[in-house]
């Protein structure tokens, strides 16, 4: 198992390439993901869904015994043709918090699935001026990207917290220079943040054009008032 799992690293290392620019994290990070090419559907406007193979040192030897068992069994039932085995069993790998997903030479591998939430910014909700175009953006910047993530910790929904970078380029400097999303400063102090943020102001560019741009995260609290009046009536 150690030697696929070796097998498989090198495989997707030889697809993906090695990062451009090698980002070392600060003290407070606690650890480190690279993913594999990321899926443009798992895009949100300030996150997103990855996933990191299974032979990568640091999830090698934490997979469950029965993801492995699924593993080993889907691969018989799909030698042997008995397709709706396979598909029960990838259904079981998936809600264990995995996917098999084609690696290099169209050959599949084992990868856990991680959410990201980028860290010290908040973008425009969906229905909001400038969603979309917030969503594109980061879209853009790493679909069918392999991205470095580092962790800084989890918030209440369970998403990872983190430093998003794709070929060395810092996802929430992007984001924050072309005003398409607000320094979220009740949860991150960074003074380049800051300055990217009142640069982008100053400058009147993307949600910054409005002239009256609303916080997110006052829209969502106004909106979910307005659901609970709305059940009330």
């Amino acid at each position: 198992m150690q030697a696929l799992h070796q097998h498989q690293k090198a495989d997707i290392e030889h697809q993906i390439g090695i990062p451009a620019v090698v980002v070392f994290p600060p003290e407070e990070v606690k650890f480190k993901l690279q993913t594999v090419p990321v899926d443009a559907k798992a895009v949100d406007g300030d996150g997103l869904t990855v996933y990191v193979d299974a032979a990568d040192h640091r999830e090698a030897f934490s997979v469950p015994s029965h993801v492995v068992e699924a593993v080993l069994e889907r691969s018989k039932a799909r030698t042997s043709k008995d397709y709706p085995k396979a598909y029960a069993l990838h259904k079981n790998i998936i809600d264990a918090g995995y996917r098999m997903l084609k690696g290099s030479n169209n050959v599949d591998i084992l990868a856990r699935k991680y959410r990201i939430r980028l860290r010290g910014i908040d973008a425009p909700e969906n229905r909001q001026p400038f969603g979309k175009e917030a969503k594109e953006e980061l879209t853009h910047l790493v679909q069918g990207k392999c991205l470095i993530v580092h962790v800084y910790g989890e918030d209440q929904y369970g998403r990872l917290v983190g430093d998003v970078y794709c070929n060395g380029k810092f996802a929430q400097e992007i984001m924050l220079k072309k005003g398409l999303a607000w320094h979220y400063a009740a949860y991150d102090k960074r003074p380049e943040l800051i300055e990217w943020a009142k640069k982008a102001r100053a400058a009147g560019v993307g949600l910054w054009a409005s002239s009256d741009p609303k916080e997110p995260w006052e829209w969502r609290k106004n909106n979910s008032r307005n659901r609970k009046l709305g059940k009330l009536n």
